[in-house]
């Protein structure tokens, strides 16, 4: 059975179904989820990602990382973490950058939280000079002083989709006819969560809302508050959700959201503010929101590529002149992804970034 007979299977029992459930079925069904059952990073997959770019990223990552622990008194041990790290390629790069600090490697015990069995694999391969364990969810962190990096992590948690409809809401939903899957709405009414969206928003406005977001937020900025630490959420998106971003990539190309279930990757904008009100919520604090070039453009990449292209010529040396355009300008990934920190009321926000 392919996943769409799955799901229009299961439609035509219970009804039509949530874009989160649709989402949550695409990307993490047991058998026939899109991330349970492939590689989908780099040339041959559909997508690439920051530190599948450049080794410059990863590397100021770790470097930035590091500075919190050491401007935190070197706390020993500590949980290195990384969400959703795909191949274990800015794990890697964050491991080579800082293994000149001085007694950080042997403080540091690696966590990656993988929901697929096939990228463990990888990563397992990646950072097979390491001792990285595994955890399926952030609940398994230990409690104790937290270094964390979620890079397009949150882009991929199931979203609800609502319509405004006068002073209620109905929601989008994902339904069959024919054998074919759809969209549609379901009926109107109010929604507590959407309570202060009707002040600015108007009839037709679609409004997402992440919830899987929130409990993972409050567990990393609990763990911050109580025992020290910092981290860097990465991700495209902005402070306030307004309209459809639900979007689909198959074979590096835009595609139907709806056409091929577990075949393409489902994103998501993150919506930061609800994030950054959980923090807060936590007894943790967050920065400001900042562009990822202004991030990166802060923490010295601009030197790091000019210490790189010394040893470079012909079509490397482009090759790294591309990945820092395509990283750090505006036009590109500059000011689509943004970045926000996370760390304790009585240390300093994590280099780069502004309270």
């Amino acid at each position: 059975m392919s996943l769409t007979d799955h799901l229009i299977a299961r439609i035509r029992q219970d009804g039509p179904m949530s874009v989160a459930d649709y989402m949550a079925e695409c990307l993490l069904h047991p058998t026939l989820g899109y991330y349970t059952t492939r590689d989908p990073l780099g040339a041959a997959g559909d997508f690439t990602t920051a530190p599948e770019i450049s080794q410059m990223f990863g590397e100021l990552i770790g470097l930035c990382l590091a500075q919190c622990w050491m401007d935190q008194g070197r706390p020993a041990p500590f949980t290195l973490c990384e969400l959703g790290p795909g191949r274990g390629t800015l794990m890697s790069d964050i491991l080579r950058a800082t293994r000149t600090v001085q007694g950080f490697h042997d403080a540091a015990r690696i966590v990656l939280v993988e929901a697929s069995p096939a990228l463990r694999q990888v990563q397992a391969d990646t950072l097979k000079d390491y001792t990285p364990n595994w955890a399926d969810s952030v609940a398994e962190l230990p409690d104790q002083p937290l270094l964390l990096v979620a890079n397009e992590f949150f882009d991929a948690l199931p979203v609800r989709q609502f319509l405004r409809d006068g002073d209620g809401w109905s929601e989008r939903l994902v339904g069959e006819r024919d054998g074919e899957l759809l969209f549609g709405r379901g009926p109107n009414g109010p929604q507590v969560a959407l309570a202060d969206r009707l002040s600015d928003t108007k009839d037709g406005d679609l409004v997402e809302l992440c919830a899987a977001a929130i409990p993972i937020l409050t567990v990393i900025a609990g763990r911050i508050a109580s025992h020290g630490g910092a981290a860097l959420i990465v991700d495209y998106g902005d402070w306030h959700s307004l309209g459809d971003t639900l979007q689909a990539l198959q074979n590096h190309e835009p595609a139907d959201p709806l056409a091929s279930p577990g075949q393409a990757d489902l994103t998501a904008h993150v919506d930061f503010e609800p994030l950054a009100i959980a923090t807060r919520a936590c007894g943790a604090r967050h920065t400001r929101l900042t562009p990822q070039g202004v991030f990166l453009e802060r923490l010295g990449i601009t030197a790091r590529a000019q210490a790189l292209s010394r040893s470079l010529s012909g079509s490397e040396l482009d090759a790294l002149a591309a990945a820092h355009r395509r990283l750090t300008h505006p036009a590109e990934m500059g000011n689509l992804f943004k970045v926000m920190g996370l760390y304790p009321a009585y240390a300093a926000p994590p280099p780069g970034l502004e309270p």
